[in-house]
């Protein structure tokens, strides 16, 4: 592990393409753990995973099981530190931008499911933003997420006491787009619902600087966003 970021010129590349470069998912069973609303669960299912998708959220696992399957994917309700799976039953377990959602109490708890549900070689898959850039920048009135970041990256350092070997450390840059402002402010809330209030007060603040930062395409508005990716393998 080499530190929050890494220094100089990151690639740009889609999340999607690093997971399927880094995890082998045909036949894999997989666990997404906070997978909101279910996107990652059937991109994976479109891969050939077994994908069960876990959400702690009512909302966000009504949207996922209300969207059309692709195929046998599944989602249950349950949150990282009390994993609803039996011991050594998954090939591959994903956070993928959950881990700084667990409360930082919990965060050693919840890797420590991770092994627990994982066969022994089995792959913990990591995903987490950066604490920085413009799109950092810009949600951050909202809700600063530097030290809850910061605390989930420590966390991983210490998952060697749960049999977690370190496998690798990716950086890169996601490019994520928005049609709109409104697609912007919907994803902040749908992320956190306590947000909401919040995103309404400061809608002209954020309105105003969303323009300011985004680069203007065709589709909209486009961000670079800095990524980690954290790869775990459980000793045998």
């Amino acid at each position: 592990m080499t530190g929050p970021a890494a220094t100089g010129r990151r690639p740009v590349r889609r999340n999607a393409d690093v997971l399927q470069e880094l995890v082998p998912l045909a036949g894999s069973r997989v666990i997404d753990v906070g997978c909101g609303n279910g996107g990652l669960v059937r991109l994976l299912t479109k891969r050939g995973a077994r994908a069960t998708g876990l959400e702690c959220q009512a909302s966000q696992l009504a949207r996922a099981r209300a969207a059309a399957p692709v195929g046998d994917e599944d989602y249950v309700e349950g949150v990282a530190e009390a994993m609803p799976f039996s011991d050594r039953t998954a090939d591959v377990v994903v956070f993928f931008h959950s881990l700084h959602h667990v409360p930082p109490a919990e965060m050693d708890t919840a890797l420590g499911e991770a092994a627990r549900v994982l066969r022994a070689g089995g792959l913990l898959y990591v995903s987490e933003p950066v604490a920085e850039g413009a799109f950092f920048e810009l949600a951050r009135p909202v809700d600063d997420e530097t030290e809850v970041r910061r605390l989930a990256y420590e966390a991983l350092g210490r998952a060697t006491a749960h049999g977690l070997e370190p496998d690798g450390e990716h950086h890169f840059l996601h490019p994520i787009a928005f049609e709109s402002y409104e697609a912007f402010a919907d994803m902040l809330v749908s992320a956190d619902g306590g947000r909401a209030l919040l995103v309404e007060a400061l809608e002209d603040e954020l309105r105003q600087a969303f323009v300011a930062a985004a680069r203007r395409t065709d589709d909209g508005f486009a961000f670079e966003l800095p990524t980690r990716v954290n790869l775990l393998r459980k000793r045998a």
